[in-house]
């Protein structure tokens, strides 16, 4: 039986350990909650689970840490939870676009024998695009576009009126690793699609606001010697976090259920 251990309790946090008690996260159970202030949480049901010590956090011995708290988490806790014993499960994957944490995260997990794991999260493809990797890859490029109401809260919105947009508005194009570093919590997908494939500095990206959609969407094109692959993606945002989709804590769970399961496909 896995021992999940969750860093953060926003929708994705709340979603994952919701799904875990439904008991469709396989052979696992809830064995903490790291959040920054409990007080806040006195009269949440996951109350008893919650704490805002992280040694009394890593104390509850997670065989799995899922991290969905945002870039500084990572930088934060991530080797510690390594460093107990736990598999890593990163959500906000944009946090490796700084090359000093990534390296030290892989030695944190090379010397404690655990491992860090991406999930596919809001995008698709992964599988496909990493298996490529193994040979030439001639081009990855990501399109995001997401509705206005994704970007309140973003640099984004200092840069136009979001609510007065009538047409698609090019935010930013560029490569994947300004782009994770730019949008925190809404561009982690250049990331992981970058470590995927051909690295943060060769992956194109372009984000567009798109007030003419509902979706958040992502197009993939990639193409190297194992062929092309052209994948268009719509996901229904959270009603409670519109940068972020349903879809997110369904592909965390999914890998959570993987430790555990004599069968498993999407590798």
């Amino acid at each position: 039986m896995n021992r999940i251990g969750i860093i953060g309790l926003g929708t994705i946090g709340e979603d994952v350990a919701a799904a875990i008690h439904s008991q469709l996260a396989g052979a696992a159970e809830l064995a903490a909650i790291l959040v920054r202030n409990r007080s806040r949480w006195q009269d949440h049901p996951l109350s008893p689970w919650i704490f805002d010590d992280p040694e009394a956090f890593h104390a509850t011995k997670p065989t799995i840490v899922v991290e969905s708290a945002g870039h500084e988490a990572v930088r934060l806790y991530g080797r510690d939870v390594l460093a107990n014993g736990a598999d890593l499960i990163i959500v906000s994957v944009g946090a490796l676009a700084d090359e000093t944490l990534l390296s030290e995260l892989k030695a944190a997990a090379e010397a404690a024998g655990r491992r860090i794991i991406v999930p596919s999260a809001a995008i698709g493809g992964l599988d496909r695009i990493a298996a490529g990797s193994l040979g030439p890859m001639e081009e990855v490029s990501l399109t995001t576009r997401k509705p206005p109401k994704a970007w309140y809260g973003t640099v984004i919105e200092r840069e136009v009126d979001l609510g007065g947009l009538t047409e698609p508005y090019t935010a930013y194009e560029g490569i994947a690793r300004e782009a994770a570093l730019l949008f925190p919590e809404s561009v982690n997908v250049s990331a992981a699609l970058s470590l995927a494939g051909v690295g943060m500095d060769e992956t194109k990206v372009k984000v567009i606001v798109d007030p003419g959609i509902s979706r958040n969407m992502h197009e993939i094109v990639a193409s190297g010697r194992f062929g092309r692959i052209r994948l268009e993606l719509e996901n229904t945002p959270s009603a409670s976090n519109p940068k972020t989709g349903y879809i997110v804590a369904m592909s965390v769970v999914k890998a959570i259920r993987d430790q555990s399961s004599v069968f498993v496909i999407g590798i």
